[in-house]
């Protein structure tokens, strides 16, 4: 089965957009990331910068994982869920639509999860030691009045929290993926390297 449709999923400040980001470039196919907030945004109608900031943060509170457990179609619950809910499902079904249309690389919102039963799909995770992350979080980003361990840790226990509670799933957990690269071991473009020679080996 040809592995046409790769999801990235990474922690933060490991090179994992840049990565995906290559890769759809090597394999000539479309990238979705901020992308993909546009196109959920033009979905649910709701303001891009809510769908960036909610759409990996999930409230503790909310009771998501309940209303699916009690409607076989969770779009017909709309009016019940809370916003961070609402926004899980519209990112669900733009993230079905955008695999059926075609090969393509999906960086982070679950969506190695919503696409886990496509066959055609390939799972990787992205991470790297604290320091390596740490160093190249500066580089980018600049500094804060926040350390950048701080950064991450926030980061990542956001997402961690945000994936459990949407997928009852651990974050980063190596049997959840095909593929588990250490990029400040092996270097980005040695991670983009093995992803499309594992996407190609299905051709």
């Amino acid at each position: 089965m040809t592995k046409k449709i790769i999801t990235i999923s990474r922690a933060f400040g490991s090179g994992g957009r840049s990565i995906g980001k290559a890769v759809a470039q090597r394999l000539g196919i479309p990238f979705y990331d901020k992308e993909l907030v546009e196109a959920v945004a033009k979905e649910s109608g709701f303001h891009a910068d809510f769908i960036e900031e909610a759409g990996e943060y999930a409230p503790v509170n909310s009771s998501f994982l309940f209303s699916i457990a009690v409607s076989p179609n969770p779009m017909s619950m709309m009016h019940t869920m809370s916003m961070a809910d609402q926004l899980f499902v519209y990112q669900t079904n733009v993230i079905r639509s955008l695999a059926d249309k075609g090969p393509c690389v999906i960086v982070g919102r679950c969506a190695d999860y919503i696409l886990r039963e496509r066959e055609d799909a390939l799972h990787v995770f992205i991470h790297a030691d604290m320091a390596h992350r740490a160093e190249r979080i500066v580089r980018l980003y600049g500094e804060t009045k926040q350390t950048p361990e701080k950064r991450l840790n926030d980061k990542d226990s956001k997402r961690k929290i945000y994936y459990k509670h949407y997928t009852n799933r651990n974050w980063g957990e190596a049997q959840n993926y095909h593929l588990c690269l250490n990029s400040g071991l092996i270097g980005v473009e040695k991670c983009v390297d093995i992803i499309v020679d594992v996407a190609k080996m299905y051709e």
